[in-house]
């Protein structure tokens, strides 16, 4: 027996597909020629989530960091991990274009630069190899992430892209380097011109383009990355939104990208841009606290908090986040995340 799934995006797009009662709906949207963004699969990254309207299913079993009990409660669903009992209607956090209608294979890469940027922080810089029917251009959303694999290390991980597509085939990232973490050891060791196969871009934390809110976007340590990629094809595109941008780090050690930033700020005159340090040491003349302690300030002054609000970071940065927003009465349809979950 199979049950009919339609699935609606933030653009009022919809897709439909049948999938049987033991078939979760990732799997099924896949046999449909249907992808919508995915990265783990086993319910531990929180790349397919989603909001069931209606219809009845069962969840196997995910990781509560990416799918809290509350959200539950309210329907919120894993496409890899919800078994449909009934026809369902689903509600995507992003618009259709995210929702790809084949696959590609990976592509190699090599290793151009790893720098580091700043206290356990690393900036990885690959360039493509030409592919005979693409060239260099590598197609992606600004805040899409894309799985690095090392295939004879049996390693993969996602990481979020930090600058705009291009016709160069240059990819950049920002990686924190983990202890004893396997593709931590692998960067530290790892040489210019090394290979690597970059898989295609993914992922649904990606602006909404409908809505003319002003944007609040906060940032836990690298993730950063994706803002500088939304913040770079603003300039790009000649883009005048309203924008505050809280990067949180631990110390002054850990601040990252300030060049970058300030050549944003310099090219972006609606864009403001506040560096919050948890636990500073030297004299430090910023704002010292949390970057959800700065958005909860900056939102206590403002008349008017119909703004967008896009988080990437930890888990209980995110949530902590999440929570400020609604108390200051943002709608969560007005709420993107990102969460970085460890392998």
């Amino acid at each position: 027996m199979s049950h009919k799934i339609t699935l609606l995006t933030r653009d009022k797009q919809t897709f439909e597909f049948p999938c049987a009662e033991q078939q979760n709906i990732q799997g099924a949207a896949e046999a449909a020629s249907l992808y919508p963004p995915f990265g783990c699969k086993s319910g531990t990254c929180g790349a397919c989530l989603g909001t069931c309207d209606s219809g009845d299913y069962d969840l196997e079993s995910y990781s509560e960091s990416v799918l809290s009990k509350e959200a539950v409660a309210k329907g919120d669903i894993l496409l890899c991990r919800t078994l449909p009992k009934a026809d369902l209607h689903i509600t995507l956090p992003y618009d259709a274009s995210s929702i790809q209608q084949s696959l590609t294979a990976p592509r190699p890469a090599e290793i151009v630069s790893i720098n580091k940027i700043a206290e356990r922080t690393v900036k990885l810089v690959l360039q493509l190899e030409e592919d005979p029917e693409l060239g260099l251009v590598f197609e992606f959303e600004p805040g899409q992430f894309v799985e690095l694999e090392i295939p004879e290390l049996n390693l993969m991980r996602a990481y979020s892209l930090a600058n705009t597509s291009n016709w160069e085939g240059r990819l950049e990232f920002l990686i924190r380097l983990q202890p004893d973490g396997k593709f931590s050891d692998f960067l530290q060791g790892a040489k210019a011109q090394q290979k690597i196969l970059v898989h295609p871009a993914s992922g649904a934390f990606t602006i909404n383009k409908q809505s003319a809110n002003p944007r609040s976007f906060i940032a836990g340590g690298t993730g950063l990355a994706p803002f500088l990629s939304i913040l770079s094809r603003a300039v790009e595109w000649a883009e005048d939104h309203p924008t505050h941008l809280f990067l949180g780090v631990n110390n002054e050690a850990e601040i990252l990208c300030q060049k970058e930033l300030n050549t944003l700020q310099a090219s972006l005159p609606q864009l403001s841009i506040e560096i919050c340090v948890w636990k500073p040491e030297n004299n430090w003349q910023g704002f010292i606290g949390t970057p959800v302690d700065a958005f909860k300030a900056y939102l206590s002054d403002k008349t008017n908090n119909d703004t967008d609000v896009y988080l990437c970071g930890p888990p209980l940065l995110v949530e902590a986040s999440t929570s400020v927003a609604i108390a200051a009465g943002i709608s969560e349809d007005n709420i993107f995340s990102e969460r970085f979950v460890s392998a």
